[in-house]
């Protein structure tokens, strides 16, 4: 009978659709389950690297090689619905035990890769500098400081690359170079440096920025307490005037260079060489160190008094004197008797 048939027909469609239905919904809710399931990480933190070039593809198959997936189907098909994520960064991640596939696709589409810190601490020089860019192993360095081929790729507009580089923390990536650190800081203490000599005090001694630079560097060498900064550069910038010599100790050590022992002599101070200012009138021909904002205003901003002379006493400060005959004696209080 026809009737029969109609109804079996009907039975067998209706069955075939709620099967449809819900074999959709139980693939769903496994491809959201997937998708929200935390990797099969064993540690609490892991680092994921990913190459430069990488696709999803490859990163899917890795996963499931690692046994930390088990369906790459649901990944392909997440990435075919969201194009966003398929353009996945290369570098460093760092993946915790909680992250899920979703929450790793987010995190390597944005970018988000470790984040190394590297510091330029005041009154660092070139040479140190360089030494301790060279440790970082996570930093590509592929230079020589004494190469010309570093300085114009910096842009510095001097011979030489000493104090242009701005006390600071910067932060880098696996893929990160040397060079690229030393961009930044370049760039930041052109800009500190230009920012202060447009604010600067009248009356200076200087014709340029670069020479504020240089006794700058000076200041941040003498200096062991902030507070003193602008003392010292007032002392400093009154001999400049007066056309005395600095007679700084920093300078002479910076001149005998990586030999220097850590005790300076009466012989090092009767050496001449181009930072000998014990010797040589003026400022040296270049900084000897990397000074910071504070060292920089301070020697654009020094205080106003009669000192000539200082001392240092033993506990990071200094001892200010207006005459030669006053500082002698400061001298021998502070410095012979101890």
């Amino acid at each position: 009978m026809p009737f029969p048939k109609l109804l079996s027909l009907r039975l067998l469609t209706g069955m075939f659709v709620l099967v449809t239905i819900v074999a959709v919904f139980w693939h769903w809710f496994a491809y959201e389950q997937f998708l929200n399931t935390p990797l099969g990480y064993s540690n609490n933190k892991a680092i994921m690297l990913v190459e430069k070039g990488a696709t999803v593809n490859q990163l899917t198959y890795r996963w499931k090689k690692q046994g930390l997936i088990e369906n790459q189907f649901y990944l392909k098909l997440f990435c075919w619905l969201n194009p966003e994520y398929q353009n996945i960064k290369a570098g460093e991640y760092l993946i915790s035990k909680s992250d899920t596939p979703l929450s790793v696709l987010k995190i390597l589409s944005q970018g988000k890769v470790i984040q190394y810190a590297f510091t330029i601490v005041e009154g660092v020089n070139s040479h140190e500098l360089m030494s301790q860019l060279a440790q970082e192993k996570n930093l590509k360095t592929n230079f020589d400081i004494q190469t010309q081929w570093l300085n114009q790729k910096l842009e510095i507009p001097t011979d030489n690359i000493e104090g242009w580089f701005y006390p600071d923390t910067y932060y880098y990536d696996k893929n990160s170079s040397s060079l690229s650190l030393l961009k930044r800081a370049t760039k930041k203490m052109q800009q500190v440096l230009a920012e202060e000599w447009q604010n600067r005090s009248l009356n200076l001694p200087y014709k340029t920025p670069y020479e504020a630079l240089i006794m700058a560097s000076i200041i941040e060498k003498e200096t062991g307490l902030p507070s003193e900064r602008k003392k010292i550069a007032g002392v400093f910038v009154r001999r400049l005037q007066k056309r005395m010599r600095l007679q700084t100790d920093p300078t002479v050590i910076y001149g005998i260079g990586p030999s220097f022992n850590g005790d300076i002599t009466y012989k090092n101070l009767k050496t001449k060489t181009p930072y000998n200012t014990y010797i040589i009138k003026g400022l040296p021909p270049t900084p000897i160190a990397m000074p910071g904002r504070e060292s920089i205003n301070a020697a654009l901003h020094p205080e106003i008094g009669e000192a000539l002379y200082f001392v240092a006493t033993g506990d990071g400060g200094h001892y200010f004197s207006r005459t030669l005959k006053e500082h002698n004696e400061a001298v021998r209080r502070y410095q012979l008797n101890r």
